[in-house]
């Protein structure tokens, strides 16, 4: 039960912060920053596999890792942020966000559970790429503070709704499981193919 509170409320705690931003007139430019920095997550089929599947495999995992993947996932999208703000030229972006998607689908389809410093890192390595991705592809002029803000609720919405379809499959066949994780990792691999 408390997986499905917490998932109904990012759902609204999301469309709130949609409808929010629809009024104008209220400091439009840190709105649009902040709604750019939303919808970022939302627009790409990476990012949404990659977040969602990661929350998903974060719930079969010990307590402590399920506990703190939702802060391993923004700690990763906030540090490779800053890495493209700082100026940091880091090869390879697409491929590692491909990868991310590819190994969280294996992750799933597998039923991994690894220790939580692996885990940890592992999560935070994925979402490096990610939020490297989001950093440099802010608008020139962009309010840091209110893009960052965007894409990190953005971002927690994903990753806790992701947790709670986990949770609930933890009450079904195990093979309902791994054939989603098989369909993520499919999907990363034709990504990382294209």
């Amino acid at each position: 039960m408390k997986v499905i509170n917490k998932v109904i409320m990012s759902l609204a705690f999301l469309l709130t912060a949609s409808t929010a931003i629809a009024h104008p007139g209220h400091g439009a430019d840190i709105h649009s920053n902040f709604f750019s920095g939303l919808l970022h997550p939302l627009m790409g089929l990476d990012h949404l596999l990659a977040m969602a599947a990661i929350g998903f495999w974060s719930i079969r995992q010990n307590a402590v890792m399920k506990r703190n993947t939702p802060l391993f996932v923004v700690g990763g999208m906030v540090l490779g942020a800053a890495l493209a703000w700082g100026g940091l030229n880091l090869a390879g972006i697409e491929m590692g966000i491909a990868m991310s998607v590819l190994l969280a689908g294996i992750l799933i389809a597998t039923m991994t559970r690894l220790p939580t410093a692996i885990g940890g890192v592992l999560v935070v390595m994925f979402m490096i790429t990610h939020g490297y991705a989001h950093g440099t592809e802010m608008a020139v002029g962009s309010s840091l503070v209110s893009y960052m803000a965007g894409f990190v609720i953005a971002t927690l919405v994903i990753t806790f709704i992701g947790r709670g379809l986990g949770a609930l499959m933890l009450k079904a066949d195990n093979r309902i499981s791994r054939t989603l994780g098989g369909v993520v990792a499919v999907i990363g691999g034709v990504l990382a193919a294209g």
